[in-house]
């Protein structure tokens, strides 16, 4: 039998650092399912799910934890959660002019339609012709079932609009 565990890990970034935890990945037996990694702000910043055998999930996490003593603080987390029930999932696009507020805008309607943000990728860069800074926004959401999409849309298109920003939600369960 086998253990799902995610990983959080965070650190200064430096050479390496992904080959510090996939070697503790492998000496466990365990294989790297999936992650996502990034620099940001100078600091190493990873998320990761991996599989072992259950019989070797708390030697991983302790060799994983002890890379404390190399700068990393890792937080390992057992995933053993039941499916969630079957649901739509949409993609949802976001740009406008940045300002505080955009993101607990979004997520807090989102929430009060009981829908699961899956995946949040944001960034802010300098709008080509005038160079002021642009919010960019991508999100993989769950719809439960009992909302529909178009409803959601319409709710999000609503917000768009306050927001003064372009938004955009199509289906991915097609």
């Amino acid at each position: 039998m086998r253990t799902s565990l995610v990983l959080t890990i965070i650190g200064d970034d430096k050479p390496g650092i992904v080959d510090l935890i996939s070697d503790r990945v492998l000496s466990a037996g365990a294989n790297w399912e999936e992650s996502s990694m990034a620099r940001l702000s100078g600091k190493f910043a990873g998320v990761l799910r991996v599989s072992v055998p259950s019989d070797g999930a708390e030697g991983l996490a302790a060799a994983l934890r002890a890379l404390d003593a190399q700068g990393l603080s890792v937080v390992v987390a057992d995933s053993r959660v039941p499916e969630p029930p079957p649901a739509q999932h949409l993609h949802l696009s976001l740009v406008g002019n940045d300002r505080p507020g955009i993101v607990r805008d979004i997520a807090r309607t989102l929430a009060a339609h009981q829908v699961n943000i899956e995946m949040l990728d944001t960034s802010v860069e300098s709008a080509p012709m005038s160079g002021e800074a642009l919010f960019h926004a991508d999100a993989a959401l769950r719809v439960p079932a009992g909302v529909t999409a178009d409803e959601l849309k319409q709710v999000l298109e609503s917000l768009a609009g306050e927001l003064m920003v372009d938004l955009s939600v199509d289906d991915l369960s097609d």
